[in-house]
């Protein structure tokens, strides 16, 4: 496996399982809303263990699909920064309610983006591991919608927290 690709995979299972803690956090935080940050820290991990599970099939010489990953490691690095950070800065001051929920909402929509949009734009699936990626990325955002609908029965309105 070229060494960028791995570096790249490793980032983005590094990426998803920093989510996961950041969500993990919050349940912990907002016992209010334990059952939606659980449920969203148990998918993060499970992200992860598909990204693993691709990362083993480029070492044993499996193709990975044009566009799958976002080809910028230092942006997936950064992404990644940025999440550590606000672990370390919601562990020691927790935030309002709201902005657990906005920064969620950022997070969410700025890694779909990130990593699979290319990988979604295309119209062919070359394998039964592209379609599962497809809908990996489907998670994600349905991650943010299902953040936008909890925070709609359970809170403000969306744009109160923006």
């Amino acid at each position: 496996m070229k060494k960028n690709l791995s570096d790249i995979l490793h980032e983005s299972i590094e990426l998803e399982l920093n989510i996961s803690r950041l969500y993990t956090l919050f349940h912990d935080l907002y016992p209010e809303d334990e059952e939606l940050w659980w449920q969203l820290a148990i998918e993060e991990r499970n992200h992860a263990a598909l990204l693993r599970y691709e990362k083993s099939n480029q070492q044993n010489g499996c193709s990975l699909a044009e566009g799958f990953l976002a080809p910028d490691l230092e942006g997936i690095r950064e992404a990644n920064s940025l999440v550590i950070t606000l672990i370390e800065r919601f562990g020691d001051n927790c935030p309002p309610r709201e902005e657990a929920f906005s920064t969620a909402l950022e997070i969410e929509n700025s890694i779909g983006e990130a990593h699979y949009q290319a990988f979604l734009d295309s119209d062919e699936v070359h394998s039964v591991a592209d379609e599962l990626f497809r809908q990996l990325n489907q998670g994600d955002k349905d991650h943010a919608r299902r953040i936008e609908a909890y925070v709609a029965s359970h809170t403000h309105t969306m744009e109160e927290l923006m």
